[in-house]
């Protein structure tokens, strides 16, 4: 040890104990390199932990603005989706107003025409939405003969007359016939019941267009010749009723042949 044996007479004769010895300067030196690398390793991992916080930071502002985008682009479907549906909401009802009101005008349209054409000869019906008005050839032609007769050009005048308040519907004419076939050489200039029924809707579509004043594009003929009767072919009141001109009256959208099934009651009677 440095420090002197005798303390208490080294103070009162003044004597200075000897000074301790200086610490290397490489100990200073290494203790400040030390605290250097200290700090710098802090440093260090401070930017490593800045750097990846950023990193974090730009992925989730990414993500963020992802969402937001695909939550607009949602927004705006569904407005577009609840436009839509508005839409056809709209529309159902306005569909179910025509429909009320359809169904209001077939039933005056039915009344009235029975009220001024119903009789003996002149029949009205309806089934699946259309309204047929079926007339025995009797009141139209003479045997055989497509040339309306007086009693049926006033028929077709008073229908025209009823479909004149009902633009909005279609008109088919349809000629039938019993199934008695034209005889070659009898006094016809027809070669079967197929032309006979079909020359037969014809005039009356001529009559109505031309003579009645009802619009072309509403009316349509046809004819089915012995294959759609209504009565059976066997007896004279069957044949009779299956000779006939049917008017078949329905909304546009139901213009279409009228291809509804009827019985079958083809059985040939005996030659006239």
């Amino acid at each position: 040890m440095s420090e002197s044996p005798q303390p208490f007479t080294d103070l009162v004769t003044g004597k200075k104990p000897a000074p301790a010895p200086a610490r290397p300067a490489w100990t200073i030196a290494a203790l400040f390199a030390l605290a250097a690398g200290v700090f710098f390793f802090l440093w260090a991992n401070g930017q490593i932990d800045r750097q990846e916080r950023d990193l974090r930071m730009k992925s989730l502002q990414a993500k963020l603005d992802e969402t937001t985008a695909r939550l607009a682009d949602a927004l705006a479907e569904n407005e577009t989706n609840q436009a839509q549906v508005t839409a056809l909401q709209a529309r159902v009802a306005e569909l179910e107003t025509e429909k009320a009101a359809t169904v209001q005008t077939a039933g005056d349209l039915e009344n009235e025409m029975r009220a001024q054409l119903e009789s003996k000869d002149v029949t009205i019906s309806k089934l699946q939405g259309k309204l047929t008005v079926n007339i025995l050839d009797r009141v139209m032609f003479d045997s055989g003969e497509a040339l309306l007769k007086p009693g049926g050009q006033g028929v077709m005048q008073k229908i025209a007359a009823l479909l004149a308040e009902h633009p909005e519907l279609k008109i088919h004419v349809i000629g039938h016939t019993d199934n008695v076939p034209i005889r070659p050489g009898a006094h016809s200039r027809f070669a079967s019941n197929w032309e006979l029924s079909t020359a037969r809707a014809l005039a009356a579509v001529h009559y109505l267009t031309e003579q009645a004043g009802v619009d072309p594009r509403r009316v349509g003929a046809v004819g089915y010749g012995e294959y759609r009767p209504i009565a059976d072919n066997a007896t004279p009141e069957g044949r009779a009723k299956n000779r006939r001109i049917a008017i078949t009256i329905l909304p546009d959208e139901l213009a279409v042949a009228d291809t509804a099934p009827q019985p079958s009651t083809n059985s040939v009677a005996p030659e006239k």
